[in-house]
């Protein structure tokens, strides 16, 4: 097999055509909790970016919820950093010690693959809805 030349090599790279994802809007960032469906389970529910600004918030609304099972609800969140990770992480830490149950709902598939890729994924139950998730914590 031939080698190429560092510009046949740039020329072959230009000529590829580049996909990108199509950009998801950004919504402005809001956090509520709310009772479930069942007494024993509270919803944290997130609309816009996870990000180090609001990853405050997101934990003080997670920590406010006292009921033994908590459903976070993703599904309105495009995408998430570092920081907002290290806030699931702890959420999750914190429901362990008290001995809480803890799902995410709604994973975008952004939102899923850095949690798989950050090898956090495994540490989560995770469904596809709020009602779905209400039934597996009952």
């Amino acid at each position: 097999m031939e080698r190429q030349s560092e510009d046949e090599l740039a020329e072959s790279i230009s000529a590829r055509k580049h996909v990108t994802m199509p950009a998801m809007p950004d919504q402005p960032f809001q956090v509520a909790a709310r009772a479930g469906a069942n007494a024993n389970v509270g919803i944290v529910s997130v609309t816009g970016p996870m990000t180090v600004a609001t990853s405050p918030a997101f934990q003080e609304a997670a920590r406010a919820v006292a009921s033994p099972s908590l459903i976070v609800d993703l599904s309105e969140v495009p995408w998430l950093d570092s920081m907002a990770i290290g806030a699931l992480v702890r959420v999750y830490a914190s429901c362990s010690k008290a001995g809480r149950r803890l799902a995410l709902v709604g994973l975008n598939h952004r939102v899923a693959n850095v949690l798989r890729l950050t090898g956090v994924d495994a540490l989560f139950d995770t469904y596809s809805s709020i009602p779905e998730a209400e039934s597996a914590l009952a």
